[in-house]
């Protein structure tokens, strides 16, 4: 029966069979000598609600070397912190820290008891109160891993900290920067400031929301929203096309946002889950995402498209052309996670110079060029437009 509802499409646990133990102490031996990161358990209890916010740390072994920029991860239902760790390792690898949360109301203890209560389970664990608990956890989490008592916290730093999730927890990442919602006629919100930038991974729909720009307004930092075209959540009681995540980003009024569609795959494709949507392809999507997550933060942080015109070159071949339902990208970053190539013709973000604007030399230098998406190869040629959103390299023109 278990085995049966694991088919949803929502991220969830994978049961494995352990190894030996000899394997498993080998295993580990053999990760303490080349992982760039070792990982910590926390079983955090929040006294004030009597609830436990277990929690694992990924933290990088280049730590030592500098401020440590933190992603706080929320896992979709039926999760736990064990779970996506393809980017939990990547981000290690390139010195970025992450502590990933478990929401211990709708966590992987939905799949256990009552084989005939779990559609009752999934469906409780959907409800407001869970969805308010889970963004409190994230407060929790991280005003823990940064308390006087952490010998973490002098090392991380706070002007980059993200917050990010998968389905259910791409909710919990909203309402952390600053999604809100309408109960009994007031808006009630969660947003923490400390979270400079958000990771948004097959984002379900707000429920019941007639005003989903009104939920989003509020969402200022820099967002990044991953999906596909086959991804779809089917849950008793609840239904969500691949199409809602693109109104999700559509309705983010923040400009400095990006949104990639990856085509086929399925909703569950970008837990660590292997094969569903496709044994060739769901590899390369949790490759290009990790990669993609990256070059986003590059982006947020330091103004710089570099890293995302690279990324366009590598995967191109799997992304979908822009949806139908998708607003017109209108700044080069968000051109450069499409398919084709594109022109860019301005920058368009509130506050900033728009290209081709203002007077002197700089403005001369940033005349619309056809981009070619070549960068790392032999044939990209030098040119470079800098405004106040930072660096924005061109192809030949």
């Amino acid at each position: 029966m278990r085995r049966k509802f694991n088919a949803v499409l929502l991220a969830c646990v994978i049961a494995t069979a352990p190894p030996a133990k000899d394997a498993d102490a080998q295993a580990a031996r053999t990760q303490q000598e080349v992982a760039p990161f070792q990982t910590v358990d926390f079983d955090w209890v929040d006294a004030s609600r009597g609830r436990r916010v277990p929690a694992r740390l990924y933290w990088p072994a280049a730590a030592s070397f500098g401020r440590v920029p933190l992603i706080v991860f929320s896992h979709g239902i039926g999760g736990t912190r064990n779970g996506y760790t393809y980017l939990a390792r990547q981000w290690a690898a390139y010195g970025i820290a992450s502590l990933h949360v478990q929401h211990t109301g709708s966590d992987s203890g939905v799949w256990f008891g009552n084989p005939f209560g779990v559609v009752n389970r999934l469906q409780t664990a959907a409800q407001d109160g869970e969805a308010a608990a889970r963004a409190i956890d994230l407060r929790f989490a991280l005003d823990s891993i940064l308390s006087s008592a952490s010998p973490y916290a002098a090392v991380i730093d706070p002007r980059r900290i993200v917050a990010a999730g998968h389905s259910y927890g791409a909710n919990t990442t909203l309402l952390t920067v600053g999604a809100r919602v309408i109960r009994n006629g007031r808006w009630v919100q969660f947003r923490d400031p400390r979270y400079r930038a958000a990771i948004v991974i097959s984002a379900p729909p707000f429920y019941g929301e007639k005003n989903l720009a009104g939920v989003l307004a509020n969402v200022t930092v820099p967002t990044l929203h991953v999906t596909s075209t086959e991804d779809v959540i089917r849950i008793p009681g609840f239904y969500s096309p691949a199409s809602d995540r693109v109104a999700i980003f559509n309705a983010v009024a923040n400009p400095r946002k990006l949104l990639a569609v990856f085509q086929g795959g399925s909703h569950s494709m970008f837990t660590d889950r292997p094969l569903v949507g496709g044994p060739a392809l769901n590899p390369r999507v949790k490759e290009a995402t990790a990669e993609l997550t990256l070059a986003f933060l590059d982006y947020a942080f330091a103004g710089q498209v570099n890293g995302l015109s690279h990324w366009h070159s590598t995967w191109q071949s799997i992304l979908a052309e822009p949806p139908a339902a998708m607003m017109a990208a209108t700044t080069p970053a968000q051109k450069l996670l499409q398919p084709a190539t594109a022109t860019i013709t301005e920058v368009s973000a509130e506050g900033r110079m728009a290209i081709g604007e203002g007077r002197g030399p700089a403005a001369a230098r940033c005349a619309p060029r056809r981009t070619g998406f070549l960068m790392g190869s032999a044939a990209w040629a030098s040119g470079s437009c800098t405004d106040r959103n930072g660096t924005v390299n061109y192809g030949p023109g």
